[in-house]
């Protein structure tokens, strides 16, 4: 039974919410503020947080950092009431592997959730899988992480999933959507920029440091390809 830590501060929105997760077969546990989130996250680790952004004490934001730089690679699924698009992207760029904006339906929160605790369980599964060596680029599924000329990428476990699907399908273009769907669990929406904010982090941690190839290539319209090309 996957663990399921709700953040939010609005006590009806957090009993709701964990009454339709548990019903839908989660053990699902909320706290209402971002100090007693961090302290789940570190001693606990759920394999799910959901979380709110306007918080007491902490806001969801500094939570996300905190986590992130802490190494804590629980996935974390932003629902709030900001749904610009910078919110999003933002929220996405500094750790976030999924957000929802209020109101939503109950039946897409369990989908979201169901999708990342699955997510996990893959992660845990391809552990026993060979380490991937792609000129300088080693890519290590037993550790979940990369390796750029033997130094770690620091990749967190949702990037690991997308430069690793990527690596399995080397030299194919996989579009958003595929991409979307078998790394998020869910289809490709209007403007959702999910797969791109994670294809540039890819480039900030591999591609930009890698002295000899750039990896994550861009095929316009379509999508992208892990297809190791010279640097000039």
């Amino acid at each position: 039974m996957a663990k399921v830590l709700i953040v939010e501060d609005d006590d009806v929105i957090a009993r709701s919410m964990a009454q339709h997760l548990v019903s839908a077969g989660f053990d699902a546990v909320h706290v209402g503020g971002g100090d007693q989130a961090l302290a789940r996250l570190r001693f606990e680790r759920p394999d799910v947080c959901v979380l709110d952004l306007m918080l007491p004490q902490r806001d969801g934001w500094s939570v996300i950092e905190t986590a992130r730089k802490e190494g804590i690679g629980t996935p974390i699924i932003i629902v709030s009431a900001r749904g610009t698009e910078h919110d999003r992207v933002h929220a996405l760029e500094i750790g976030a592997d999924d957000y929802l904006v209020k109101p939503f339906s109950m039946t897409e929160l369990i989908a979201r959730v169901r999708a990342a605790a699955r997510r996990g369980t893959r992660a845990e599964a391809v552990e026993r899988g060979e380490p991937l060596q792609i000129e300088e680029l080693r890519i290590d599924p037993r550790s979940v992480q990369a390796y750029v000329d033997g130094d770690s990428a620091g990749l967190t476990p949702t990037e690991f999933r997308l430069l690793y699907t990527l690596a399995m399908e080397r030299g194919r273009v996989v579009t958003r959507d595929e991409l979307l769907q078998r790394i998020w669990g869910r289809r490709e929406g209007h403007r959702d920029r999910t797969v791109d904010v994670f294809v540039r982090k890819l480039r900030e941690k591999v591609d930009r440091i890698a002295p000899r190839h750039t990896f994550v290539q861009t095929r316009y319209g379509v999508g992208y390809a892990l297809d190791p090309q010279p640097k000039e």
